[in-house]
């Protein structure tokens, strides 16, 4: 008799990786059953639908690739697509392959247990759910564990708050109220103008000014979409080998000293028309390694943030300048700077004048009171290892992976975790993670797991592992990358400087997509070094 509660694999999370994990494990002919916290399909573009919200890849690039009729049939109306489009092409998705059927919405994992006897997950939900399974596909999103900062006597506000993260679907009418903002990163910087146009007042409280470029977004050249469609496989075969899965047709400049400074000049307009935050920060080859090279790109972009803002002292305010360029993810903004030169819109910088306490009316800082009818905290996420963290991840011998992880996320490859078998993460930490184009970098993630367990499945194996020998060597892979950038300059959430008392570890792999592809499939070939099988004793790093 079949065990109904009883399944090859669960996967975790209902966005990108998760709806494209389900399809693959069917392809292998699997039992599989995933769970989404939410009431619908999309994972961040399910959750995010804040004021503003839009991807900051090109739409045409920042989609499947794993099926061409579906790459034909789709059309994005915009070149950055907002969240309801990105929305409505994941529920495309899942009804066009027929995914709804084995997807549990409403089911947020709470529980995740290895018995070592039977070599079985036990997955649990808040609302009852109680399965097992082989394996383990954690499609959790690298941003989805809201962070909520304890701003004292936030619970005696009278007025209405909200966080981005978990934003009402009926959504929020700002018309004659006094808002504030507390967060200037992508998604304040998103959310700013639009809040900005119906508010009659709004206060966007900065502790830290971002770097960002305009998205220059528009309706989607019909040229441009044909172009893309008739030339997708090639497209998609350059994402796969490029450093951040993303396709260009320009190849990266030398060092910008090799350059007099009009021809630096003419090279930075040229890329700051480009529409891309990723591949602004390859214009020259040592941005993001040398701290000269940096400040050079950095004061063009703070020159462009000084002519479009009219306030000398708020632009002055807006200019980042406290950490390098690109060491925090740029950001793509639709009229953020423009925004303050709105007579309703205060810029606070509460970096010389902390915010101090949530009011009955309002909040204070070290130097104000502001009265006001709704705040919106757009204050982010516990990044990369926050959503792993909050599912009650238990291991062998009962090792809780909050305690595996006390002194910073350490994996093998970004996919596993040692002592928790058959568990496989996708953009976890020690992966490119929000670095690369994340649906293309999830696709190869996706593959390469369903990889392993089609081997496994063929070859009656029943446990897969990784030692911590071999978590330490990728650390110190993950860490050298890290070190030969200026990513560590920044108190980032990329080394989890966001959340008190998290370690401060680089949680992402900086060496590029094309190497990261690279390592992952020599481990393999190498006739899995590195992986420990059904309790085998593994190999030593060479």
């Amino acid at each position: 008799m079949i065990d109904e509660n009883a399944y090859d694999v669960v996967v975790v999370g209902a966005g990108f990786s998760g709806l494209y994990a389900i399809h693959r494990v069917r392809q292998l002919g699997l039992r599989v059953r995933c769970f989404e916290a939410g009431d619908g399909v999309g994972g961040t573009w399910y959750w995010n639908r804040y004021p503003g919200a839009r991807v900051d890849i090109e739409s045409m690039q920042y989609s499947y690739s794993f099926d061409d009729g579906l790459q034909q049939e789709w059309r994005w109306p915009e070149y950055f697509s907002p969240q309801e489009d990105l929305e409505a092409y994941a529920n495309h998705v899942a009804d066009r392959f027929g995914l709804r059927s084995d997807i549990e919405l409403n089911a947020r994992v709470n529980r995740l247990a290895f018995d070592e006897r039977a070599n079985r997950w036990h997955v649990s939900t808040e609302n009852g759910h109680h399965v097992t399974a082989k394996y383990i596909v954690a499609a959790t999103g690298s941003l989805d564990a809201m962070n909520l900062p304890p701003f004292p006597g936030l619970e005696s506000f009278g007025g209405q708050w909200y966080h981005t993260a978990r934003w009402p679907k009926e959504g929020v009418r700002f018309d004659g109220k006094r808002v504030g903002l507390i967060g200037t990163g992508s998604t304040g910087i998103q959310a700013t103008p639009v809040i900005a146009q119906s508010a009659e007042h709004l206060f966007v409280f900065q502790r830290t000014a971002a770097y960002s470029l305009p998205a220059y977004n528009r309706p989607t050249d019909p040229a441009y979409e044909r172009a893309w469609k008739a030339d997708y496989p090639q497209r998609r075969a350059k994402m796969f080998g490029h450093f951040a899965a993303s396709y260009t047709e320009n190849d990266q400049y030398r060092s910008v000293f090799d350059y007099s400074p009009e021809e630096r000049q003419r090279i930075l307009e040229e890329a700051w028309a480009a529409r891309n935050g990723l591949l602004f920060m390859r214009t020259f080859s040592d941005i993001s390694t040398n701290l000269e090279a940096n400040e050079i790109v950095a004061e063009f972009v703070r020159g462009k943030i000084r002519a479009t803002v009219r306030d000398p002292k708020v632009a002055e305010l807006l200019c980042p300048t406290t950490y390098p360029i690109g060491a925090k993810r740029i950001c793509m903004d639709t009229g953020y700077f423009e925004a303050f030169n709105r007579d309703n819109v205060t810029l606070v910088d509460v970096r010389a004048n902390p915010l101090a306490e949530i009011t009955p009316t309002g909040l204070r800082t070290t130097a104000d009171e502001y009265d006001l009818d709704i705040i919106v905290f757009a204050t982010g996420f516990d990044a990369v290892t926050g959503s792993l963290t909050r599912m009650n991840v238990t291991g062998l011998g009962g090792l809780d992976l909050r305690e595996k992880w006390r002194d910073g996320p350490t994996t093998f490859l970004g996919f596993l975790v040692a002592g928790f078998p058959n568990l496989f993460m996708i953009h976890g930490p020690g992966s490119p993670g929000v670095l690369v184009q994340m649906i293309t970098g999830g696709e190869w993630q996706v593959d390469y797991v369903t990889k392993i367990i089609e081997d496994m499945e063929r070859s009656g194996r029943q446990r897969i592992d990784t030692a911590p020998e071999w978590e330490q060597r990728w650390n110190v892979e993950v860490e050298e990358a890290a070190k030969r950038t200026l990513y560590n300059y920044a108190d980032s959430w990329y080394v989890g400087a966001n959340i008190p008392g998290k370690p401060r570890i680089f949680m992402i792999y900086i060496g590029g997509f094309d190497r990261y592809i690279q390592r992952c499939t020599e481990q393999v070939a190498n006739g899995y070094e590195g992986f420990v099988f059904d309790g085998s004793v593994p190999a030593e790093p060479r």
